[in-house]
């Protein structure tokens, strides 16, 4: 058992180890506070009011080295299949490398300056950024309008839809943007310059890939153009990176928001990035447009695994894929098969058998046209027939109540059945031939004559014969008794 001196001393260790843990605590939070002084600071030192501290890539000296390199193998042919070595060793291949990665550089670069032609332009015009959103087209109509207020006198023509044209006219008439200062207006103007030179060279550099595709990815350049596949890989960072990427993201490189301006999205492609520009995309029918553009970024992906590893310098496998493709598009585009009319069956010359018997006999007559449904069925010619609610209503009676006397029932004739059915009656009651039973007795008591003698054999001769019989037969012998 723990003594109180003890646990005054366990309370004491206790007690120091928080004050280290809070000293240490203390310290980390001074340094953090010193990082975030440190990080605040180089914000403030970054002067977003000159367009130098924004935008620095152009005057590096890896741009400058690069797009030197670029203007001197466009004017030089390309050597590269006369080389024996491997493609990743290659200094063109490493040129296209580096030109892929500057042009993201650049795509980020065009971006920043962008924002800043945003952040000035602003003020004049607030609702051109949710109009205009690609950076390239913002900056152009920007440099083209300046401090004009009316629009009219400003030709967008070239540099915008004219529907979109349409709405920014409209839009500058109720805008509460107000004319910039010279100083800012120069500067956004400086701007614009910068961020359109930075896209021509961008366009000098994929113009250079472009034209080393047929050698880096023959087998992609066949499938979709030499042109398509160098934005491709510069999108992606290179040929290898394109290759690992799945086909769905292939189909979204090069996408961009559109904007429709309140129109209709019917006709509009969305999803669809550079491989809308193939010419096999454009070929095909718009209710095939999605499925084809599916397809050609699955083989394009296929196409750059193959190119990224050198499988077919040839570019057979990429021809290969290409007519797959034309193939499958035309194979949806054929109508369905018609329905074909089908032939009767040849007839059968020789009689079908057919089912005989007393059972088929007796379902035959049971179910047989009776004489008063004859009636009913035929029309005399100029005779009206008469109907169950006149006046030509309801159900016609036909012939009925015309032919005889003149009454709708008509007297069935006793069948050959009801025939044989008497007979056979008749021989399980008197026997197979005919003689009377012993049995059977020729007194019959009645509730007014009382004991009668009659025949038998007469009677049953009534029976067979269905008529009708007086109660006393006139071949047979009787005589009264009566009571008293």
């Amino acid at each position: 058992m723990a003594t109180l001196a003890d646990s005054f001393l366990a309370d004491l260790d206790e007690l120091s180890d928080e004050d280290k843990f809070q000293g240490e605590a203390g310290a980390d939070a001074e340094n953090m506070e010193e990082d975030i002084d440190g990080d605040l600071a180089d914000l403030e030192s970054l002067n977003y009011e000159d367009l130098d501290s924004v935008s620095k890539l152009q005057k590096t000296q890896r741009y400058n080295d690069i797009m030197q390199k670029v203007e001197d193998a466009l004017q030089t042919d390309s050597n590269i299949s006369n080389q024996g070595f491997v493609l990743e060793d290659d200094p063109e291949y490493q040129l296209i490398v580096e030109c892929n990665a500057l042009s993201v550089d650049i795509e980020n670069e065009i971006i920043i300056i962008h924002n800043f032609i945003r952040d000035k332009y602003r003020l004049k015009f607030p609702e051109l950024e949710s109009l205009v959103h690609h950076p390239i087209d913002y900056a152009r109509v920007v440099k083209k309008i300046g401090n004009e207020v009316d629009l009219t006198l400003v030709d967008l023509e070239g540099l915008l839809p004219s529907a979109v044209i349409m709405v920014v006219s409209v839009t500058a008439s109720t805008t509460s943007g107000k004319p910039l200062p010279e100083e800012i207006l120069q500067k956004t103007i400086d701007a614009c310059d910068r961020a359109l030179a930075l896209d021509s060279a961008k366009k000098m550099v994929l113009t250079f890939v472009e034209s080393r595709m047929g050698h880096i990815a023959p087998n992609l350049s066949a499938i979709v153009g030499s042109a398509v596949a160098a934005k491709l890989m510069g999108t992606a960072g290179g040929l290898v990176a394109l290759a690992k990427m799945p086909a769905c993201n292939v189909q979204l490189l090069g996408a961009k928001k559109k904007n429709l301006a309140g129109f209709s999205t019917a006709t509009s492609q969305f999803r669809v990035g550079y491989i809308e520009q193939t010419e096999i995309f454009q070929s095909t029918p718009p209710p095939l447009k999605m499925r084809a553009c599916r397809l050609i970024s699955a083989k394009s992906t296929l196409a750059a695994r193959v190119d990224s590893t050198m499988g077919d310098p040839t570019g057979k496998t990429g021809r290969v894929f290409k007519d797959e493709i034309l193939k499958k598009i035309e194979k949806w585009q054929e109508p369905p098969p018609a329905k074909q009319p089908k032939p009767l069956p040849v007839p059968d010359s020789e009689p079908k058998k057919k089912r005989g018997g007393r059972r088929l006999r007796k379902m035959k007559e049971r179910y047989a046209t009776t004489e008063m449904r004859k009636l009913a069925n035929r029309m005399q010619f100029g005779v009206p027939e008469e109907s169950s609610l006149g006046d030509g209503l309801g159900e016609g009676y036909g012939m009925l109540g015309q032919a005889g006397s003149g009454k709708l029932r008509v007297s069935a004739a006793q069948s050959k059945l009801a025939a044989k059915v008497v007979k056979k009656f008749k021989e399980k009651r008197y026997g197979s031939s005919g003689a009377t039973s012993g049995l059977t007795s020729s007194l019959a008591f009645t509730p007014v004559q009382g004991i009668e003698l009659s025949n038998p054999q007469a009677h049953l001769n009534q029976l067979g014969s269905g008529t009708q019989s007086t109660y006393f037969s006139e071949t047979g012998t009787f005589s009264k008794i009566r009571k008293n």
